[in-house]
């Protein structure tokens, strides 16, 4: 039996749609391995127009053996798992499918603050390719670095290590940003506010920190934190 995207009720007669279940499930299945990758840049990376991309998320068809082979690849997943759901097998990743993120002597204080000026690398944290394209993110753009301090505790420790996607420069929404401010280095949750941005701590014992509207130059923001021993 053969399966192909479905075109109206005109179909060969040789040729099955894939069941409305069926579709769902896959749908779900290939949404979970793209992560947050954005359809145009999966369609790009994949060879498969946007427009059929587009079309496996929304549902509306299933594709064709081919087509599922190149979805596989691109995603590095198995293609029983990604059209069936059967049991998910990965293949193993070569060297090349890792990468190579530093880990910077720099300290990122969660407490006093303190930039090490002319930092060295300490060593190199692995990651697959695989796990960060999943996140949106790639590894010409990230840092590590190590939390000094108990000011944003639990949520991280002193001595944790945070991966900084140096993209993310502008607030967006919740989430915690490595950020300079008065010449030290801080690990913290940033928001918005009517009269300038609040610097805020998840520890209760430290006060929030306003930064006025006036003085918004003096605030650079390093990156946001995706990962401490997790995806954040």
């Amino acid at each position: 039996m053969a399966y192909a995207e479905k075109n109206g009720s005109d179909k060969p007669a040789d040729v099955r749609s894939f069941p409305d279940e069926g579709i769902e499930r896959f749908r779900e299945r290939l949404q979970e391995a793209m992560g947050s990758e954005k359809p145009r840049a999966f369609a790009k990376r994949s060879g498969i127009s946007e427009g059929a991309v587009r079309s496996y998320l929304s549902g509306d068809t299933f594709p064709g053996l081919d087509r599922l082979a190149l979805l596989a690849q691109a995603l590095g997943v198995d293609a029983q798992w990604l059209a069936f759901g059967a049991e998910k097998r990965t293949p193993p990743p070569e060297l090349d499918e890792y990468a190579l993120v530093p880990l910077y002597d720099a300290q990122c204080s969660a407490g006093g603050g303190a930039w090490n000026e002319g930092c060295q690398v300490l060593t190199h944290i692995s990651f697959t390719r695989y796990s960060l394209r999943k996140q949106g993110l790639t590894p010409e753009h990230l840092s590590a670095i190590r939390v000094d301090g108990d000011s944003m505790e639990p949520l991280l420790h002193s001595g944790d290590t945070v991966l900084i996607d140096h993209t993310r420069t502008t607030i967006e929404g919740e989430g915690i940003y490595v950020l300079r401010l008065d010449g030290h280095l801080y690990a913290k949750r940033l928001q918005r506010q009517f009269d300038g941005v609040a610097i805020i701590s998840a520890n209760p014992i430290y006060d929030k920190v306003i930064v006025p509207r006036d003085r918004l130059h003096e605030l650079e923001i390093i990156g946001r934190a995706v990962w401490s021993a997790g995806w954040l």
